[in-house]
């Protein structure tokens, strides 16, 4: 049996709703990916360029500071990635997290939470990120998404 984990980040709590039901349903550990300094509302408004989401996503480079580590990292097959969708792509802050472990033998499975976009050019990033992980087409949650869908999703995967 894998075992599995769905780490994710959530600036405003609908993503959290949907990685609390997805490890429920997987049967998985759970871990918040929680910024060193948190998101306010002026940080997250999309359509002021000058704002903290704004700056960081039109900067490839950047790498929000997460504020603790998965323990024992190694441990897990199965690493579900969890984020709202910034952009067409996930946040900088899911880059950072990416880079700091090692994915080797593992496989990485995306899922976002969004209005009506798509994961876009996710599967690709995060694949670059994780070098020698198996990166697979994750899914777009909604809020109407049961916890008997997510279950026969992750047993696909896992």
């Amino acid at each position: 049996m894998s075992k599995v984990l769905v780490a994710y980040f959530s600036a405003s709590g609908v993503t959290a709703k949907a990685a609390q039901k997805l490890a429920k349903a997987a049967g998985a550990d759970l871990f918040e990916i929680v910024p060193e300094q948190v998101y306010t509302r002026a940080d997250l408004n999309w359509q002021n360029k000058n704002s903290r989401s704004s700056v960081e996503m039109n900067d490839r480079g950047s790498r929000p500071a997460i504020k603790s580590k998965v323990e024992n990292m190694e441990q897990y097959d199965v690493v579900f990635v969890g984020f709202p969708v910034w952009w067409y792509r996930e946040p900088s802050i899911i880059d950072t997290f990416m880079e700091s472990y090692d994915f080797s033998g593992k496989t990485v499975v995306p899922f976002c939470t969004s209005g009506g976009s798509g994961l876009g050019s996710t599967s690709s990033n995060l694949q670059a990120l994780a070098k020698g992980a198996k990166v697979i087409e994750g899914k777009r949650l909604s809020a109407m998404t049961t916890e008997g869908s997510l279950k026969k999703w992750a047993e696909e995967i896992i």
